[in-house]
């Protein structure tokens, strides 16, 4: 394969990620409240904030910037209003929910309808391995402010296209509303019935014909996380060394600081670089 121009993947640079200063969140027109993140990680508007500066420094050498977005709609196997409790009462955010409790009858969907499905889903998930269903704050819904990229980003961005005269990639993920999706490159648990949720194979031929592919985003325990592991799953082993995260331009988020921290252990022995945006150059 010809490897033909450095690319910059950036994970999930959206508002609702990040732990915007007041003066930078909004205010609702319907409400006359202010609109804050609703699911931040610490530490991420400055690593977004660094991105930019990195975006701007290096541009001339970024031959493509692929940008993924988290994708949600209110109604989500990982949100709450899926979701009640023995007796009807709400799930609270950061609530996780295993195939034992929902058989037990601690947490049921709402929609009893949808019962044998939500328990094929939470089985299926826990028989790989991966990760607990968690049940997440309403964040990244589709056309919201929080689903919105960080204005220092999109500035980048903009300024990247008017230069290279090429546009941004952009891709969806998490629009279906039975899986989670924390990665770019495929759902926990593909739908049969929606390709979307099935690997990315023009995703990864793309991002596997880059001289270098830089990886910077949120949350380095999740969405990080996941796409970079799944792309080195499909990857061969001596490219790993073309992989470079900035690892001063991703966080965890709150809780989750070992999975960040094994994260990054395993790249590092597997061959992928691990630098910082003030010490790494095109």
């Amino acid at each position: 394969m010809r490897y033909t121009e450095t690319q910059l993947l950036i994970i999930d640079p959206q508002n609702d990620f990040c732990d915007l200063p007041e003066n930078w969140q909004p205010r609702s027109p319907v409400t006359e409240q202010v609109i804050a993140p609703s699911l931040p990680v610490a530490g991420a508007h400055a690593d977004m904030q660094r991105l930019a500066r990195w975006v701007a420094a290096q541009g001339e050498k970024l031959g493509q910037i692929t940008l993924t977005l988290d994708s949600h709609q209110s109604y989500d196997i990982a949100h709450p209003a899926f979701w009640q409790q023995r007796g009807g009462s709400a799930v609270t955010p950061f609530t996780q929910i295993t195939a034992a409790q929902m058989r037990g009858g601690d947490f049921v969907p709402r929609n009893a309808a949808e019962q044998v499905r939500t328990l094929q889903y939470l089985d299926q998930l826990e028989a790989q391995g991966s990760y607990t269903l968690m049940v997440w704050p309403l964040h990244c819904e589709i056309g919201s402010w929080g689903h919105g990229v960080h204005a220092s980003v999109l500035t980048a961005c903009r300024q990247w296209q008017d230069l290279q005269h090429r546009a941004v990639r952009h891709v969806f993920k998490g629009m279906n509303p039975w899986t989670e999706h924390y990665s770019a490159i495929q759902a926990e648990v593909p739908d049969a019935q929606d390709l979307e949720t099935g690997l990315n194979t023009a995703l990864l031929t793309q991002l596997r014909a880059s001289s270098l592919l830089v990886i910077a985003g949120e949350a380095s325990s999740h969405c990080v996380r996941a796409t970079t592991e799944h792309i080195v799953d499909n990857w061969d082993s001596d490219d790993f060394s073309r992989i470079v995260l900035l690892t001063d331009c991703m966080s965890p988020v709150g809780g989750f600081e070992a999975a960040h921290t094994s994260f990054l252990q395993r790249m590092h022995a597997i061959g992928v670089r691990c630098e910082t945006s003030a010490s790494f150059n095109l």
